[in-house]
C-alpha cells in the first residue's frame, strides 16, 4: 500500500461549498413548510431529505474527488451510490419528527445524532468509493463528530425549538441555519480529513485525468441542486399566490359583510373599508388619523370604554355591543369583536375592529321588549282581576293564575293534568257541557256562567270565557280561560228574586186580605150562633171544625197582613224561658198524639231579652210544629236555650227526615215548602219576625238524621 500526499482544487471545494449552501438552504425552506402546510406534507418531506442528502453527498464526493487529482481517477460506482443512500436515509432520520405538532427535547437530540451520522457515513463511504483505504486518529474523529453534532444540534434549536425565534420567525433565520448546516458539513470534511491516513490499494497512475468526467459531474449535480431550488421557489411562490388568493378572498367576505378598521397601539385609525364609511357617513380621510372617540353617541359610560382598554391592551379579544353617532348625528348599533395583534414582546402594534350593524336588530330588540311589557301589563291586569287557567286540546289543564288557586282552593300542583271536572258542582247538565265543547272545539269563543265546586265543598259561581288558540290547519292547540267571580252578584239576583216574590205577595195580600177577612167574620158570628142552639153532637163536631177551619184562613190572611204591611215591632224586657216553657206545654198535647217527646234544656233560669212576646211565641209554634210534622213516626225534640258572648243561641232540634241540601238554601223564599198541604208563608213570616228582633236563624240538617234551627237573638244585659 502506497501513502498518498493529500493536496486541494480550491476551484473544486469551492464549488462544493457553493452547492452544500444551496442544497442547505433548499432542504431547511421545505422542512419549514411542512409544519404551516395540512397538504403536501409528504412531498415536502421527501423533497427537503433529498436535497440535504445530496448536499451532503456533493461536499464529501467532490472534496474526495478534490484531494485525489494526484491520485487514482477510478470510481465505485456501488460504493458512490451507496454513500449517496446514507446520506438521504440518514437525513430522512433525521426530520421524520418534523411533521410532528409537538417538539420534545429527545427529538433534538436524535435529529443532530442522525444528521452526523449522514456526514460520517457519507464521508467514509466516498473514500472507499474512490479507491481509498482510510485509517483515522481517534481523537480528532471524536472532536470532529463532536463539533459536528454540536453544530446541527444549535442550527436546529434555533429553526424549531425556540419559542422566542419560532414565533417572529425573523427573515434571517433560515439563510443563517442553512450556513451552520453548510459549516458543519464543510468543517467535518475539512476535520475528517485532517484526522484520516489516505493510502492506494495498488499503483499510482500518472496517465489519467479526471477533469473532464468531474466537469460533467459536477455540471450534473449544479443542474441538480439548481433545479431542487426553482422546485422549491416555485413551490413556494404557488403557495404565496394560493394565500394571497385566500387572504384576498377573505377581505372581499369581509369587506362585503362587515365594517373593519385597524388602528395602532393607540387607538388611532389607519384604515377602513368601504362598509365603515358607509354606515358612519364620514369620508375615509376624516376618519384615517383619527380615534374612535369620532363615533361616541354618549350612550356608554366612561367605565365601559375602560374596560374594553383594559382587555385589548392584555392581548385579549374583546366582544360587545356598541351604539355609535354617524356624521348626520343618527344613531347605529354594531356588534363588535376587536382583536389585538401581538409583538414578538406579546405586546399589541395593532387592533382589527370586525363590526356587524345591528341597528334593525336593536329596534327589533327594543320593539318586542315594549311589545312584552304590554303583554305583561296585560297578563299582571288579568291576574289581578281574573281567574286565569290554561289547558291543552283535551281539556287537561297546563296553568292557572293565583286567583284560580284562591277560588278554587286547590294548590297549583292539584290542578296541573286534571281537567275542570274536578271543579264540577253538579248544578248543570251534561248537554251544558256537551255544547260548551262543541262551540270551542269548532274554534268559537264560548261565553256563560257555571256555578263551581271548591276543594271544601262551598259553591261558587264565575262568568266565563273561553278563547280557542287555532294552529295553521285551523284547530285548537289550547284554551284559554277567563272568568270572573260573580258569586255575589248571584246571591244579591237571589236577594232580589226573593224580594220580587215577596213584592208579588204583598201586593196580592193587600188586594185581597180586607176582601177576604169581613167574609169570615160573618161566617164566623154565625157559624157560632148555630153552635149555640145545636144539640146534636155530630153537627157540633162538624160546626167545630167550620171554626177551625175559619181560624186557619184568618191566619193566613194574618200572614199576608204582615207581609203587606210589616207591623213595626213592639218590643218589651221579657225572660226567654217562660215563654218557651208555655209553647212546649200547649204542644205537648199534639206531640203525643204523634209519639213524639219534647224536652226543654235551659243553663240558666232567666234570661232576659227584649221581645214581642205574642209574635215571638208564634216563632217558636211553627218551628216546633214543623219538627213535630217531620216525624210522622214519632221521635224526639229538644229545645235548647244558652247565653253565649252576649247573645240568646235558641236551638230547636228534631230526629226526623231532614232535608235535602239543595232544598235547604230554599227554605224560608216565599211559596216554597217541604210539605204536601204547606203554602210556604210560616217559615217566611217566622224568618221575618226574628230579624225585626235584630236576630239571625241558622238552619243545619242531615238527612234521616234530623234538622236543628238555631235562632240567635241579642242578650238583655242586667
Amino acid at each position: 500500500m502506497t501513502e498518498i500526499s493529500v493536496s486541494f482544487n480550491p476551484i473544486l471545494i469551492f464549488v462544493a461549498v457553493l452547492l452544500t449552501i444551496m442544497a442547505s438552504y433548499t432542504a431547511l425552506d421545505l422542512f419549514t413548510l411542512i409544519k404551516s402546510s395540512d397538504r403536501n406534507q409528504k412531498f415536502l418531506f421527501l423533497g427537503g431529505t433529498f436535497s440535504l442528502g445530496i448536499g451532503i453527498w456533493i461536499m464529501n464526493f467532490i472534496g474526495m474527488v478534490a484531494i485525489n487529482i494526484n491520485a487514482s481517477g477510478s470510481y465505485n460506482i456501488p460504493l458512490t451510490l451507496l454513500s449517496m443512500i446514507f446520506g438521504i436515509s440518514f437525513t430522512g432520520m433525521a426530520f421524520n419528527t418534523v411533521i410532528e405538532r409537538e417538539l420534545k427535547t429527545g427529538n433534538l437530540i436524535a435529529r443532530s445524532f442522525f444528521l452526523t451520522m449522514a456526514v460520517l457515513s457519507t464521508h467514509v463511504t466516498g473514500m472507499f468509493a474512490v479507491g481509498m483505504n482510510v485509517q483515522f486518529g481517534p481523537i480528532i474523529f471524536l472532536i470532529s463528530a463532536l463539533i459536528i453534532f454540536v453544530s446541527f444540534l444549535f442550527s436546529l434549536w434555533m429553526l424549531f425549538y425556540s419559542k422566542s425565534l419560532s414565533y417572529s420567525r425573523p427573515i434571517w433565520i433560515k439563510p443563517l441555519s442553512a450556513l451552520i448546516f453548510t459549516g458543519a458539513i464543510v468543517e467535518g470534511y475539512f476535520l475528517l480529513i485532517r484526522s484520516s491516513s489516505f493510502y492506494s490499494k495498488g499503483e499510482i497512475s500518472k496517465g489519467s485525468s479526471p477533469e473532464t468526467s468531474l466537469i460533467y459531474l459536477v455540471f450534473f449535480a449544479g443542474i441538480f441542486i439548481l433545479g431542487g431550488l426553482i422546485a422549491s421557489s416555485t413551490l413556494i411562490s404557488k403557495r404565496l399566490e394560493a394565500s394571497d388568493t385566500h387572504l384576498h378572498d377573505i377581505k372581499a367576505a369581509l369587506d362585503e359583510s362587515s365594517i373593519v378598521a385597524i388602528t395602532d397601539p393607540k387607538g388611532i385609525i389607519t384604515y377602513v373599508n368601504d362598509k365603515f364609511v358607509e354606515i358612519s357617513k364620514y369620508e375615509e380621510h376624516e376618519l384615517i388619523g383619527k380615534n374612535h372617540n369620532i363615533l361616541n353617541s354618549g350612550f356608554h359610560p366612561p367605565e365601559f370604554f375602560q374596560n374594553l382598554w383594559k382587555t385589548i391592551k392584555s392581548g385579549e379579544i374583546w366582544k360587545g355591543e356598541i351604539r355609535n353617532k354617524a356624521k348626520d348625528g343618527s344613531i347605529y348599533w354594531v356588534e363588535t369583536t376587536i382583536v389585538p395583534f401581538l409583538n414578538k414582546k406579546n405586546k399589541p402594534y395593532q387592533y382589527v375592529s370586525i363590526r356587524t350593524d345591528i341597528s334593525a336588530l336593536k329596534s327589533a330588540e327594543a320593539s318586542l321588549k315594549h311589545s312584552l311589557k304590554e303583554v305583561n301589563d296585560v297578563k299582571f291586569a288579568l291576574n289581578q282581576s281574573s281567574i286565569i287557567a290554561f289547558t291543552d286540546e283535551k281539556g287537561t289543564i297546563t296553568n292557572v293564575n293565583e286567583k284560580f288557586c284562591e277560588i278554587s282552593q286547590y294548590s297549583r300542583e292539584e290542578l296541573i293534568g286534571q281537567n275542570h271536572s274536578i271543579l264540577n258542582s253538579g248544578l248543570h247538565s251534561k248537554e251544558f257541557f256537551k255544547n260548551l265543547w262543541k262551540a270551542i272545539a269548532q274554534g268559537e269563543v264560548w261565553k256563560g256562567e257555571i256555578r263551581n265546586k271548591a276543594k271544601d265543598g262551598s259553591y261558587y259561581w264565575v262568568h266565563t270565557t273561553i278563547v280557542p288558540f287555532l294552529n295553521a290547519n285551523g284547530k285548537p292547540y289550547q284554551y284559554l280561560s277567563i272568568r270572573s267571580d260573580i258569586t255575589e252578584r248571584k246571591k244579591t239576583e237571589e236577594v232580589l228574586h226573593q224580594q220580587d216574590k215577596l213584592a208579588a205577595v204583598g201586593q196580592l195580600a193587600a188586594g185581597v186580605a180586607h176582601e177576604i177577612r169581613n167574609p169570615l167574620t160573618t161566617m164566623k158570628g154565625y157559624t157560632e150562633f148555630l153552635q149555640l142552639d145545636e144539640t146534636h153532637e155530630e153537627r157540633q163536631e162538624y160546626l167545630s171544625i167550620i171554626l177551625d177551619e175559619i181560624d186557619r184562613v184568618n191566619n193566613i190572611v194574618e200572614d199576608f197582613m204582615v207581609l203587606a204591611k210589616p207591623k213595626a215591632a213592639e218590643l218589651e224586657e221579657r225572660d226567654i224561658i217562660p215563654i218557651i216553657k208555655n209553647v212546649v206545654s200547649f204542644l205537648e198535647f199534639e206531640a203525643r198524639k204523634r209519639d213524639v217527646k219534647i224536652g226543654f234544656e235551659y243553663e240558666q233560669d232567666i234570661i232576659q231579652i227584649e221581645c214581642d212576646e205574642n209574635r215571638l211565641k208564634q216563632v217558636f209554634l211553627n218551628f216546633i210544629k214543623n219538627g213535630i210534622e217531620a216525624m210522622p213516626d214519632g221521635g224526639d225534640i229538644t229545645v235548647r236555650a244558652s247565653i253565649i258572648n252576649n247573645q240568646v243561641q235558641i236551638a230547636i232540634q228534631d230526629t226526623g227526615i231532614g232535608i235535602p241540601q239543595e232544598k235547604l238554601k230554599k227554605i224560608g223564599e216565599p211559596f216554597f215548602t217541604t210539605k204536601k198541604n204547606g203554602n210556604g208563608l210560616g217559615l217566611m213570616v217566622s224568618f221575618k219576625i226574628i230579624e225585626s228582633h235584630n236576630g239571625k236563624v241558622f238552619i243545619e240538617s242531615e238527612l234521616n238524621k234530623g234538622t236543628t234551627f238555631n235562632i240567635v237573638l241579642p242578650a238583655k244585659s242586667a
